[in-house]
C-alpha cells in the first residue's frame, strides 16, 4: 500500500480515532501503527480475532483499564547495574496483577461454553513470571510503598523508629505542658525539618529554650526549634533512616534481580495487554457506528451491504448508506451523475472499507458483506498538480499510475477519480477507457467516476462493466445520496451552477451552446434518473411490506408458542394430578388409567382440530410391522397388534405401546422422539414407568432433569437415568437444572456431559430459559 494512498483515502484519521478509545498510551501508539494486511489469510485471522474478542467481552463483562507503560523500564534494565525505585516497581505490579485478572476473565469465560480459540491461543504465546509477581505482591503494599514485613531487618528498623517518634513526641507534650510552651507554639506538634524532629515556635520565643534553630517560614513568623533534649533522639533517629534506606535498597535489588531473570515473560505479558487494548478499542469503534468484521471471499467481487463512509458514520448518526457490488464476472464499477452526489463518497467508502477490514477493523456495513482479499490498493483521487514541479493535474495522473502499472494484477484494487479530466475530453476518455480494458485484463478490480458521455456509454456496452448513477430528487435537483445501477446519470452541471448563484444570463447561453452542439441529452437522462428514483422507493415500500409481514410471523409464531405450552402445561398438571392420587390410594390403579386415557383423548380432540385433515389408512392394508404416523403426536409409530372389531390398533411409539384409534393414524410418517418430563429433586418418574406402560409419560418440551437440591453423587447418577430414557425415546434434547449457587454442581454436570459418549454436545441456556442455572444437552 503507497502512503499517498492511504493519505487519500484518510486511513490515519480512522486511526487517531481507534486509538481515541485506548487506555494506555502504548495502545494508541500500536492503533496508530497498523497497516492493512498483504495476505488474505493474514487477514481472515485479524477478523476473527476481532469476532472472537468481541464476544468474549459480551460474555465476560471484562473491561481493560489504564495500566502504565514499561518501556522506559525495559530500557533503564539495560543497565548491568541498574536498579528500580518503587514507582518502576510499583508499574511493573500494576501490569502484571492486571494481566492476571485478563488471562483469568478469558479462561473463566471459556468455561462457559465460550468459543474464542484464537484468545486462548494468544494466552498460550505468554509464559507468567510467577516468581515476580509473587515478590511483588509479598513486598510492594496497596499504596505503592514497601511494606514492613518484606524483611525481618527493615521491620525491626521501622518498628524502633516508631518508637523514637513516640518518644519525641511525648517529651515534647510534657515540655509544652511544664513550660507552659502553648501559646508561643504555631503548631499543636511537633515537625520534620531537614529530617530531624523540631518545634515550630513563634520568631520571639526563639530566645527563650537552649537548642538549635534549623530554619525559619517564609514569613519569618516561625521558626524550627531543635531542643537540647531531642538532640540525641533525632541523631539516633537518622542512624535509624540511614539503615532503613539501606535495607530497601537490598529489598529493591532482590526484586529488580526477579525482573531481570524473568524480563521476557514481563514483556510479553505488557505486550498481551496492549493487544487486549487495541482489541478493546476495536470493539468500541464497532458500537460506536454498527461495525461489524468483514468476510473475505476470493470466489466473487466485492458486496457491501448498506455501507457508510467509516469517517461520515462517526462524524454524524445522518450517513446514508448505500450498496456497493459489483455482481459475478463483473471487474468494474463506473458510477456517473450529478456533482456533489456522492460519486468521489462512494469510491472512498470501497477504499477506505477495504484498507479497514485488511487491518482487522469493524466496518458499518450490514451482515451478509463480503470483499475479495486485495493485496494491494492504489487510489488515484484529487487535484495533485504542482507548481514547482511543473506537474499538471493530467500529468500527475500519468505519472502516478505509471508508477505502479507493472505491480498491478488480479489481487490489486484500482480507483479512479475522474481519470483523464485534465486533458481534451475526446482523448481524456479515449485513455481512459484503454486504461480499464487494460486493467481488467491485468485481473485487477476497478472503481471509476467520471462525467465523460463515453465513458459512460462504454460502462452500458462493455462486458464485466458495471454502471451505476447517483440519484437526484426529480422536483428539488438535490442529491439523495444512493445508487442506481445499470444506467448512467447526467452530470447536471448547468443545475448545480443555478443553484450556488450563477446569473441565469449565463446558464441560458450555456443552454443554446449545448442545443447547436447536439449534446443536449439531459432530458433523457433526467427521464432515467426519475425512473430510478420511483423503482428505489417501489424497492423501500416492498422492504418495509417485508418487515412488516416478518414482525406479524413472528407475533403468530410466538403466541402459537405460547398456546402450545399453555396446553401442554394443562395436561401434565392433569396427569400429574391422577398419579400423585393413585400413589396415595385415592384412585385404584385401573381407574388411573381410565382417567389418564380420557385426559390424553382430550389433548387428540384439541390438537387434532389444530391440525389439517391427513389420509387416512386403509383398514385393508394394515399389517403388523408397518410404519405409521400417530397424527395427533406428529410421530412415527409401528403397528403391533390390530383390532378390526374395535376400529383400534396396537402401535409402538419408540418403546411405549399404546392402543388408538384407526382415525388418529395415517400412511405418512411423523418425527421421531417421544418427550418426557423427569424430577430428579422429588424423585418423580414418568407415568410410563409406573402404569403398565399403557399411557405416554407426557407430550410437550423437551426432557427435563432438575437436579436442585440434590448431592454431587445422586445428581449424576439422576442425570444418566434420565439420558437413557432420552435416548429410548429418541428425545433428541435434553434440558438440565442445576441451578446457579455457587457452580459446583454445575461443573460436576459438565464433566459427566463430557464423558457420555451419546452427548453431541451442550451450552448453557439463554437467559430467557433459565440462563446459566440450565444447561441443554444434544444427543447423538
Amino acid at each position: 500500500m503507497q502512503p499517498r494512498t492511504a493519505n487519500v483515502l484518510e486511513f490515519d484519521k480512522v486511526l487517531r480515532h481507534l486509538a481515541g478509545y485506548t487506555v494506555s498510551e502504548a495502545g494508541a501508539e500500536a492503533c496508530l501503527a497498523l497497516t492493512p494486511e498483504h495476505d488474505v489469510e493474514a487477514a481472515r485471522a485479524r477478523s476473527d480475532f476481532f469476532s472472537q474478542g468481541q464476544r468474549w467481552r459480551e460474555v465476560s463483562g471484562f473491561r481493560l483499564t489504564s495500566f502504565p507503560d514499561l518501556e522506559g523500564v525495559f530500557h533503564f534494565l539495560q543497565a548491568p547495574a541498574a536498579v528500580l525505585d518503587c514507582d518502576a516497581l510499583w508499574a511493573v505490579r500494576q501490569v502484571l496483577v492486571l494481566g492476571r485478572e485478563l488471562t483469568s476473565s478469558i479462561s473463566r469465560a471459556g468455561e462457559t461454553g465460550g468459543a474464542w480459540p484464537l484468545l486462548e491461543d494468544m494466552l498460550a504465546r505468554y509464559s507468567w513470571p510467577e516468581k515476580t509477581l509473587s515478590g511483588l505482591s509479598r513486598c510492594l503494599g496497596d499504596d505503592g510503598l514497601l511494606r514492613d514485613e518484606s524483611s525481618p531487618e527493615l521491620l525491626l528498623v521501622r518498628e524502633e523508629i516508631r518508637r523514637i517518634h513516640q518518644l519525641c513526641t511525648r517529651k515534647v507534650k510534657d515540655l509544652a505542658y511544664k513550660y507552659n510552651l502553648s501559646h508561643y507554639m504555631q503548631d499543636e506538634f511537633i515537625t520534620l525539618s531537614s529530617d530531624r524532629y523540631v518545634l515550630p515556635l513563634k520568631a520571639n520565643f526563639k530566645g527563650r529554650l537552649q537548642g538549635i534553630i534549623h530554619d525559619y517560614s517564609q514569613t519569618g513568623e516561625t521558626c524550627y526549634f531543635e531542643p537540647i533534649f531531642l538532640v540525641e533522639l533525632n541523631n539516633q533517629l537518622q542512624q535509624l533512616k540511614r539503615q532503613e534506606r539501606a535495607e530497601e535498597r537490598k529489598i529493591f535489588e532482590y526484586l529488580t534481580g526477579l525482573i531481570r531473570a524473568e524480563l521476557d515473560s514481563i514483556g510479553s505479558i505488557w505486550n498481551l495487554l496492549v493487544e487486549v487494548d487495541v482489541l478493546q478499542a476495536r470493539c468500541a469503534l464497532a458500537a460506536a457506528y454498527d461495525g461489524i468484521a468483514l468476510d473475505f471471499d476470493n470466489a466473487r467481487p466485492f458486496c457491501l451491504k448498506q455501507v457508510r463512509h467509516p469517517l461520515l458514520a462517526l462524524a454524524t448518526d445522518k450517513t446514508h448508506p448505500v450498496d456497493l457490488e459489483l455482481l459475478p464476472g463483473q471487474h468494474c464499477l463506473i458510477i456517473s451523475g450529478g456533482n456533489a452526489g456522492g460519486k468521489t463518497v462512494c469510491l472512498k467508502t470501497i477504499g477506505l472499507i477495504a484498507m479497514m477490514a485488511a487491518a482487522g477493523l469493524p466496518v458499518p456495513a450490514q451482515q451478509g458483506s463480503t470483499l475479495p482479499g486485495w493485496d494491494a490498493i492504489y487510489a488515484f483521487i484529487g487535484d495533485e498538480q504542482s507548481l514547482e514541479g511543473s506537474v499538471s493535474t493530467f500529468t500527475a495522473q500519468i505519472r502516478h499510475l505509471s508508477d505502479v502499472w507493472e505491480q498491478v494484477n488480479h489481487g490489486t484494487l484500482i480507483i479512479l477519480d475522474e481519470f483523464g479530466a485534465g486533458t481534451d475530453p475526446a482523448q481524456g476518455a479515449a485513455l481512459a477507457q484503454a486504461v480499464v480494458d487494460e486493467l481488467m485484463e491485468k485481473g485487477a478490480t476497478v472503481c471509476v467516476a467520471t462525467h465523460f458521455p463515453a465513458l459512460k456509454a462504454y460502462a452500458l456496452s462493455r462486458d464485466g462493466v458495471r454502471a451505476a448513477s447517483v440519484l437526484f430528487d426529480p422536483g428539488t435537483k438535490r442529491p439523495l445520496y444512493r445508487l442506481a445501477y445499470d444506467q448512467v446519470g447526467a452530470s447536471q452541471a448547468l443545475d448545480v451552477a443555478r443553484e450556488h448563484g450563477l446569473p441565469e444570463t449565463v446558464l441560458k447561453r450555456a443552454q443554446n451552446y449545448l442545443l447547436i452542439d447536439g449534446e443536449d441529452s439531459a432530458a433523457l437522462i433526467e427521464r432515467l434518473n426519475s425512473l430510478a428514483v420511483a423503482r428505489e422507493d417501489e424497492l423501500d415500500e416492498l422492504n418495509r411490506e417485508k418487515d412488516k409481514f416478518r414482525v406479524k410471523r413472528d407475533k403468530l409464531e410466538a403466541r402459537f408458542e405460547k398456546e402450545r405450552m399453555k396446553l401442554f402445561e394443562s395436561v401434565q398438571a392433569q396427569a400429574q394430578d391422577i398419579l400423585r392420587e393413585w400413589k396415595q390410594g385415592k384412585r385404584s390403579h385401573k381407574q388411573a388409567l381410565k382417567d389418564l386415557a380420557e385426559t390424553r383423548q382430550r389433548l387428540v380432540a384439541e390438537k387434532t382440530a389444530e391440525k389439517p385433515q391427513e389420509d387416512v389408512v386403509d383398514t385393508a392394508k394394515l399389517v403388523v410391522g408397518m410404519t405409521v404416523k400417530y397424527i395427533p403426536w406428529d410421530k412415527k409409530a409401528v403397528i403391533e397388534e390390530i383390532d378390526i372389531r374395535k376400529k383400534r390398533v396396537k402401535v409402538d411409539l419408540n418403546g411405549v405401546s399404546m392402543w388408538v384409534k384407526l382415525q388418529d393414524i395415517s400412511a405418512g410418517q411423523g418425527q421421531q422422539g417421544t418427550q418426557h418430563v423427569v424430577s430428579g429433586a422429588t424423585g418423580k418418574k414418568p407415568l410410563a414407568d409406573d402404569a403398565a406402560g399403557d399411557v405416554p409419560a407426557s407430550v410437550g418440551p423437551p426432557m427435563r432433569a432438575d437436579l436442585r437440591g440434590l448431592r454431587a453423587d445422586a445428581a449424576i447418577a439422576e442425570l444418566a437415568s434420565v439420558l437413557d430414557k432420552a435416548l429410548l425415546a429418541g428425545t433428541q434434547e435434553v434440558e438440565v437444572v442445576h441451578g446457579r449457587g455457587t457452580g459446583a454442581l454445575r461443573k460436576e454436570v459438565h464433566s459427566f456431559l463430557r464423558s457420555f459418549a451419546a452427548v453431541e454436545g451442550f451450552s448453557l441456556a439463554p437467559e430467557g430459559r433459565g440462563g446459566d442455572g440450565m444447561t441443554i444437552v444434544e444427543l447423538r
